[in-house]
């Protein structure tokens, strides 16, 4: 695997990822699979860094899956499928497994694996002529693991009409559905996402970190359990103030 495929830099306490195919639109081939994947985990242990961005090199963020690659692995090795795709879904798990916020910089392609991708980060920021969207019925193939984060992300009616229609939306509407939380013009991207990244990074890191792991947790319970876990937090994060005085 060469590691030019993803390209990692610190500015300040932001770790700043780079997928790094420009020619092919960032693709997602099993090396920047694999290497985004270690380099999450990387940037999760790292005391340094308080926060990641995000974002593709050349034109556009990402435009999915590698598919030239996947017409030489199909019908070869069904174990090496089966591999191929326990590395996308652990992939899409990491953001929500991290403590530690990601922000998506997002220009030109972001579609089916990239999309998915743009929104399993905490925060995007799209640019106005982005094309966000799930292109893959058009291809005859199904939006598979990036189906569950849009589904839980957008109302039923969206969600479907973005997977069925296979038609890109552009920043203004990725802003109105909710897929977005900041929409800039193309050239003003990267730097605006490192301006939300900086400040992501510049709270405790123990108390963002907590923040994050309570948020996941109580997306997925009941309001009982939600308010419940957010009881415990509550709890431990007075002894943790107390310990910081």
């Amino acid at each position: 695997m060469s590691m030019s495929e993803l390209l990692i830099e610190n500015q300040g306490a932001v770790r700043i990822l780079t997928m790094n195919r420009p020619e092919k639109h960032n693709a997602l081939n099993t090396a920047l699979t694999q290497a985004l994947v270690d380099a999450l985990w990387q940037a999760e242990h790292d005391a340094e860094v308080h926060a990641v961005v995000l974002t593709g090199a050349g034109k556009s963020f990402c435009a999915g899956a590698d598919t030239s690659e996947f017409s030489a692995l199909v019908p070869e090795d069904p174990q090496a499928v089966n591999a191929r795709a326990d590395l996308t879904t652990g992939l899409h798990l990491a953001f929500s497994r991290m403590s530690k916020p990601v922000v998506a910089a997002v220009r030109g392609n972001a579609l089916g694996g990239g999309a998915g991708l743009a929104i399993a980060c905490d925060l995007a920021v799209m640019a106005e002529n982005v094309r966000f969207g799930y292109p893959e019925l058009k291809h005859g193939i199904v939006a598979a693991v990036v189906m569950s984060n849009l589904v839980r992300q957008l109302g039923r009616k969206h969600a479907f009409e973005l997977l069925a229609m296979g038609e890109p939306v552009n920043g203004a509407r990725a802003l109105a559905l909710g897929l977005a939380n900041r929409v800039e013009p193309d050239d003003r991207v990267l730097e605006a996402a490192l301006e939300v990244a900086a400040k992501l990074a510049s709270w405790s890191p123990i108390a963002m970190g907590t923040t994050k792991r309570l948020f996941h947790r109580v997306a997925e319970l009941t309001l009982e359990e939600g308010l419940a876990a957010g009881r415990d937090t509550n709890v431990i994060m007075r002894g943790f103030r107390k310990a910081a005085k």
